[in-house]
């Protein structure tokens, strides 16, 4: 897989000079990108967890209006609250963070655009794992919303207002073990033109 990524690389940044070349680290964090779901007990630094929240914040979002809120769930206290209210996250059990991303429905749009909501906490999720790997950590995203027992037990567990609703919780730490990216690139999930159509 990295021989894969690495050609790719070096095809990108041929003739296009340095600014493309740097441009491929990026790519190179996108596609070696993977869940992990093994962690040591090696906590994760404080100036990291911001630097996490500061990419959630740089993501996209429907006219501006960053209808996201993060709980950072840092000490295992909060992280076994989690827990109980969902025994089947078992991950949170050996983590050494979480970070809840939550819609903040007094910054929604209104009417039916009010779920929009729901991309632009998706893309702050995805910044998120993305900087998690480049910053040398293990992450996996696991879903909460529009489930609605894991909702009401996430609400509960955090105590979260009405108007916050949990997307979905991140989990985190340094990585046990060395999972590997799988290649899922199949050109029969692309169409040109129209739907069916070939290149």
């Amino acid at each position: 897989m990295k021989k894969i990524i690495m050609a790719m690389a070096m095809m990108l940044s041929m003739g296009a000079g340095e600014a493309m070349a740097q441009k491929n680290a990026a790519l190179e964090n996108i596609l070696t990108r993977t869940s992990v779901r093994s962690y040591t007990e090696q906590p994760v630094e404080p100036a990291k967890v911001e630097l996490l929240l500061r990419a959630g914040m740089a993501a996209p979002t429907a006219m501006n209006k960053q209808p996201w809120h993060f709980v950072v769930l840092d000490t295992r206290e909060a992280l076994d609250r989690l827990v109980s209210a969902n025994p089947r996250a078992g991950m949170l059990k050996q983590a050494p963070l979480a970070i809840v991303v939550c819609g903040d429905m007094t910054k929604a749009l209104e009417g039916k655009a009010r779920e929009y909501w729901i991309q632009d906490c998706s893309a702050a999720t995805e910044n998120i794992l993305l900087a998690a790997h480049a910053l040398g950590l293990g992450a996996v995203w696991t879903g909460t919303y529009p489930i609605e027992d894991r909702v009401k037990a996430t609400t509960e567990a955090l105590s979260l207002p009405e108007h916050i609703i949990p997307l979905c919780t991140i989990v985190i730490g340094y990585p046990k073990g060395d999972a590997q990216p799988k290649d899922k690139w199949k050109p029969e999930n692309v169409s040109y033109g129209k739907f069916g159509g070939k290149k």
